[in-house]
């Protein structure tokens, strides 16, 4: 049962998020992406993928080369503060950088969904402070929650349906981080109602 649970924490890990996203938005909402015409959205995606998880990953190999973490799994919450804030300067530079030295305003949907991807890692680092709060649980209910109101924008029957798989793997994917005793209950619930709050009320309040 464990080896399902570790399969399922990494396969859905918080930092492919931002990807799993854009990549329901260029195969399905491809007009929510604007300024970033068809031709150069899967381009776009591909920069994503590196910036939100291969960049990280790379990072997190040097901390664990110099000995800054024990391991990727970052077990204890004071081995978590540094890599987090690390992940996000990396992630805020990366917005500022596709939004000022690109043709993407404040007012285009690519920064909107950059701006709460990044809110997402904020609220997710200043809980580490103080509480280790299940990053699974920001991420994926942060997905839910972006996704519950975009189905009010479209009409796309699909999108519905993911949306509904979406909620249903955030229960399995919180319930695979209690099995491995990664996190308390509680542990959970803060990350999922902190990761759905920021996410619904972001589409909500930007869009």
């Amino acid at each position: 049962m464990n080896v399902v649970a570790r399969i399922i924490s990494y396969g859905f890990h918080p930092l492919l998020m931002g990807t799993y996203l854009f990549a329901l938005l260029v195969f399905l909402l491809p007009a929510a992406l604007y300024p970033i015409n068809a031709g150069a959205q899967l381009l776009f995606l591909a920069l994503i993928f590196v910036i939100t998880f291969v960049l990280p990953v790379c990072m997190m190999s040097f901390l664990k080369i110099f000995g800054s973490i024990q391991s990727f799994k970052l077990e204890s919450r004071q081995e978590r503060v540094f890599p987090f804030f690390m992940i996000l300067l990396l992630y805020a530079a990366s917005t500022y950088m596709l939004t000022f030295r690109n043709k993407i305003g404040f007012d285009d949907n690519v920064f909107k969904f950059l701006l709460i991807i990044d809110c997402l890692v904020l609220i997710g680092t200043l809980f580490t402070l103080f509480y280790k709060v299940s990053i699974h649980a920001i991420g994926i209910m942060g997905l839910a929650g972006i996704l519950i109101p975009l189905n009010k924008e479209s009409d796309n029957t699909v999108l519905l349906w993911i949306t509904i798989g979406v909620v249903v793997l955030a229960g399995i994917i919180m319930s695979a981080r209690l099995q491995l005793n990664a996190h308390t209950p509680r542990q959970v619930l803060v990350g999922a109602i902190s990761g759905f709050l920021i996410g619904f009320f972001g589409i909500i309040l930007l869009f």
